[in-house]
């Protein structure tokens, strides 16, 4: 049997004596882009909090690769290949976008903190690597032309694109993605759902998070429905968002996800 990339086991987390996740049990299985949807309030973005370090469990076991990371702080993680994004944009929207891609490279401790700050000869290599990484990162997903622009200034949909170029930066194996799409026009979500499914198909596996089915069940042939906290169902898309309890969830039975 298949050891899974992504094991959740039993997951939960308890704020102010209420459930936000109960009993969370997913997995990803290597090269495996998922999507994990629900309605606003389902607990998507605290289950990916949990997973990825931000948050941690009350109870459970969360397991990445065969190891037991329940608890690992996010750069811990990130260091074994497990990265995710926000729903916000860029993380240093002062800074340009090329030093952003740069900056994600640092997310796993590239060569050594200690000997950037003594700018030692490795160091010096290390920072040519990451900033032709970056720099290829930016041509591949067609940020190029604002490398010397503040990533505060270049539009929207640029932005979220450059978020997860920080995070490719680092070069993960598991990419965990916080509404990638969110507040994008129509151009903008298709454009972001052709780059994850080229990230998918160079080896990546993703974990995509969103309340949007229409733009998940296009790219991700499995889906793992959240609601109050816990899994309400999961299998194929395109069984998924037509049972009869997801579509409850959704809108109270009038009609499919939108």
């Amino acid at each position: 049997m298949t050891v899974p990339l992504l094991s959740v086991d039993r997951v939960s987390k308890r704020f102010g004596g209420l459930y936000a996740v109960r009993d969370l049990n997913i997995a990803v299985q290597r090269g495996e882009i998922v999507g994990l949807i629900g309605p606003n309030g389902a607990g998507k973005t605290t289950a990916v909090s949990l997973i990825t370090g931000f948050v941690r469990p009350d109870e459970g076991a969360i397991t990445f690769d065969g190891v037991d990371v329940t608890g690992r702080m996010p750069h811990r993680l990130a260091t074994l290949g497990m990265v995710r994004t926000f729903q916000h944009t860029a993380s240093y929207p002062s800074a340009s976008v090329l030093e952003n891609a740069i900056r994600g490279a640092f997310l796993v401790g590239y060569r050594g903190a200690l000997a950037s700050l003594v700018r030692t000869r490795a160091a010096r290599v290390a920072a040519r690597e990451a900033s032709e990484y970056a720099l290829s990162l930016l041509q591949d997903l067609d940020l190029l032309r604002f490398a010397d622009r503040p990533a505060g200034s270049i539009p929207y949909g640029h932005q979220k694109v450059l978020g997860l170029v920080h995070a490719l930066a680092s070069r993960p194996r598991l990419l965990l993605l916080d509404e990638p799409a969110a507040g994008l026009n129509q151009d903008e979500v298709d454009h972001v759902r052709a780059i994850l499914e080229k990230i998918n198909q160079s080896g990546i596996s993703v974990l995509v998070i969103d309340h949007n089915v229409r733009f998940i069940s296009g790219m991700c042939k499995r889906l793992i429905v959240m609601y109050q906290g816990s899994v309400l169902a999961q299998g194929p898309a395109a069984d998924v968002i037509k049972l009869p309890a997801v579509i409850e969830a959704y809108l109270g039975g009038m009609r499919e996800p939108a």
